[in-house]
């Protein structure tokens, strides 16, 4: 036994965070023939159990960060792929008054918005439909050690993208494209002059309807997404500088049980 270079009870309490007044270390961890734990081994082993517990939390972030990227890649996916289907149903099924003369803006605007708001969410498609797979094939494995294998963290940038695609942008297009098609689609209807639009019409009464019920929408739409990503944005600061002071706390204690092992 190598007890007599122990020191008192309250003279390490200050470097290693042991409580005053605490037992010994391994006090309570006695062989059967009477021996039991020195100091040395009950600082190494609690350094060691540190560390073990620090590797883990990392490996968690990591796979919560996984499990996002998973989940961000789904949703774009399924919601490109509803929306982008929309926007091409709405233009093969449009029907045009062949005798009705439709402002020149009206139709490239339509035609813009429906080419654009389709190239947006088929981009952010392929983008989940090449990431996700190797994400999910990743994330099926039980193995702690396999999540540093997934491309979440290299393809991140472009995770976002996608999800910034469907769901910010892709949508205010297709908010855009539903007004454009009402326009088109009311415009002629009860028209006084075939060949000109009229401003007392009941469709030109509708169309104007759908967009100063749109409007507020949209405003809402971006107020809310603008909103959103700044409280994001704020939580994950706020998480960040939560790990930062654990790993600040994490820190102070593995100098102190070196100090601890340098004194002994």
């Amino acid at each position: 036994m190598t007890t007599s270079h122990l020191h008192p009870p309250g003279a390490m309490s200050g470097e290693l965070n042991v409580p005053m007044g605490s037992p010994a270390p391994g006090g309570s961890e006695r062989c059967p023939d009477g021996g039991g734990m020195d100091y040395r081994d009950w600082v190494r082993r609690s350094y060691l159990e540190l560390v073990s517990s620090n590797h883990h939390s990392a490996q968690a972030l990591s796979w919560r960060k996984l499990y996002l990227s998973r989940a961000k890649l789904k949703a774009s996916s399924r919601t490109s792929a509803l929306l982008s289907g929309f926007a091409m149903v709405a233009m093969v099924e449009v029907q045009l008054e062949m005798k009705y003369d439709y402002p020149p803006a009206l139709l490239i605007g339509f035609s813009v918005c429906t080419t654009v708001l389709v190239a947006v969410h088929l981009f952010a498609l392929l983008i989940s439909t090449c990431i996700l797979p190797n994400v999910e094939a990743v994330s099926n494995i039980h193995n702690l050690n396999s999540v540093s294998e997934s491309p979440h963290e290299r393809m991140h940038h472009y995770i976002e993208l996608a999800w910034g695609f469907s769901t910010a942008l892709g949508i205010l297009l297709f908010l855009a494209e539903v007004v454009l098609l009402c326009w088109i689609k009311f415009l002629p209807v009860d028209s006084s002059k075939p060949r000109k639009a009229s401003a007392g019409s009941s469709g030109w009464n509708a169309a104007l309807a759908s967009t100063i019920i749109m409007v507020p929408v949209g405003v809402i739409f971006v107020v809310f997404t603008i909103h959103f990503y700044r409280s994001l944005v704020r939580h994950k600061t706020e998480r960040h500088h939560q790990e930062i002071e654990e790993l600040h706390k994490i820190k102070i204690q593995l100098d102190g049980h070196e100090r601890g092992l340098l004194t002994v």
